[in-house]
């Protein structure tokens, strides 16, 4: 016995019907496509300077007492628990402002990057290599045994 109505049907088999449907509506397309691939590029590319810009900062930071001080009270202050002389309830120290550096980095990168790629066609591969390439060194600057000698100034 099959049911035809779709009423009679559990809400299960109302919402799975439902979602069947709906890489056809994908497969239609947009009326209005975008002819270039340069704003989606520079939303994809200002994450991964955003992740290169807060490993640069964690490392001068480690380098330089001053500026990692600097970083805390300068960048990170506004973030709740970034500075608490509460032992009991501890603080995050400068990771406060290293993550709005990172926050800073992303935001201006993808502003400079949207201006400077939106009416331009970008090929994937090139937004493929180059996200890559910088979510890679980053975390990999993240990765502290192999750089302990090596900071970057």
């Amino acid at each position: 016995m099959t049911q035809t109505s779709n009423t009679k049907l559990p809400i299960y088999s109302k919402v799975w019907n439902g979602l069947k449907k709906f890489p056809g509506l994908l497969s239609q397309g947009s009326a209005t496509a975008p002819k270039t691939n340069g704003r989606a590029a520079a939303a994809f590319l200002s994450g991964g300077v955003g992740a290169m810009t807060m490993m640069i900062v964690h490392h001068i930071c480690d380098t330089n007492a001053d500026f990692e001080k600097w970083i805390k009270f300068t960048f990170g202050a506004w973030i709740p628990g970034a500075i608490n002389p509460d032992p009991m309830w501890g603080n995050i120290g400068s990771y406060a402002g290293k993550e709005t550096t990172m926050l800073l980095g992303w935001l201006v990168s993808w502003a400079i990057l949207h201006v400077v790629l939106k009416d331009k066609e970008v090929r994937p591969r090139t937004i493929f290599l180059w996200m890559l390439g910088l979510y890679t060194v980053a975390a990999s600057m993240a990765y502290h045994p192999l750089y302990p000698y090596m900071p970057l100034i």
